[in-house]
């Protein structure tokens, strides 16, 4: 039913001018009730007349909630005021902080919530670096390779790309994967129970602050350790997408220091200096090459990022 300030508009426009709908002018002179948000002390009961309000007890909304990423809690508090006042509960920040930092142990994040950021569990899952656990960290990398001349007319070069692959686990474990496979295709093997076909090595890795220590043990008959050093950084607040590499170094290692220490050769190497080798036949290399950003890809985009596409689709550049 139109308003009567709606009504009298239509009735003085000449004939043949159209009229633009304005649906809003129906709310004219109607009392609207205001929204009591969650946790109001209000004393006469509120009954929201959302039909999912309706259907759905909090005690089953916040139900859940508590089973959500923390990424769909941020996307479901968009929905209505009622769901973002309530996901801002410190409940559901909390289990995800401390799932996310578990590696550090829950007193020492106790104590930076508290002398830090002011006790609140969302301000520290949005200004503290975290490693991301919900997708792949992804280097592409492109190198100028020289080819067989042809009839000695021309001189032809091959740009070669390849990848540099990370998922990282709450436990402190880590995967990681260096091929020329695109990202889908790499998706299908980062996982504990590869075979050693997919060459998929495995390590422990340490967070402090925003710096990411990892190491990485390739076996044969000269075990060489590769370590690499990381800055987390995001293109936005929280997000934590990106990591720039600091430095990426090849060394190699004694057989004595190996015995038991292969999953976690970290805590061989952590205290190791830049250039510092155990192995004389393998000396310390800090590479210069390959040391293109790490960008991330969560789980759901791994079929439609543009890292799938081929090189002479995408804009490449050559490294050193």
């Amino acid at each position: 039913m139109a308003s009567d300030f709606g009504f009298s508009i239509q009735s003085d426009v000449p004939p043949g001018f159209q009229f633009t709908p304005r649906p809003w002018l129906d709310l004219y002179g109607v009392s609207i009730k205001p929204f009591i948000h969650f946790g109001s002390v209000a004393s006469k009961p509120f009954s929201d007349p959302a039909l999912i309000h309706r259907s759905l007890p909090d005690e089953l909304l916040h139900e859940v909630f508590e089973r959500m990423t923390p990424y769909s809690l941020g996307r479901a508090a968009c929905v209505c005021r009622k769901w973002r006042y309530t996901i801002r509960n410190p409940v559901f920040w909390r289990s995800a902080c401390l799932k996310a930092w578990q590696i550090i142990g829950a007193a020492e994040n106790h104590r930076i919530f508290q002398s830090t950021y002011q006790g609140s569990w969302r301000k520290i899952w949005l200004l503290r670096p975290r490693i991301r656990t919900d997708g792949l960290y992804v280097s592409r990398n492109t190198y100028v390779r020289c080819g067989t001349p042809e009839w000695k007319t021309s001189n032809p070069v091959h740009v070669v790309c390849y990848f540099r692959y990370i998922r990282f686990y709450h436990s402190g474990r880590f995967l990681y994967k260096n091929s020329s496979q695109k990202v889908k295709d790499v998706m299908k093997c980062m996982n504990f129970c590869a075979p050693k076909a997919d060459s998929v090595y495995g390590g422990r890795y340490t967070l402090s602050d925003d710096k990411v220590e990892v190491a990485i043990m390739y076996p044969g008959s000269r075990p060489t350790v590769l370590r690499i050093r990381m800055r987390l950084r995001g293109t936005t607040v929280g997000v934590n997408n990106q990591m720039d590499l600091l430095s990426l170094v090849t060394s190699g290692v004694n057989d004595n220091e190996l015995s038991g220490n292969e999953d976690n050769i970290l805590g061989v190497v952590e205290g190791w200096q830049e250039d510092e080798t155990h192995n004389p036949d393998v000396p310390a290399v800090s590479h210069i090459r390959g040391m293109t950003p790490f960008v991330f890809v969560p789980f759901e985009e791994v079929e439609t990022t543009v890292l799938n596409l081929p090189v002479e689709k995408m804009d490449y550049y050559v490294t050193g």
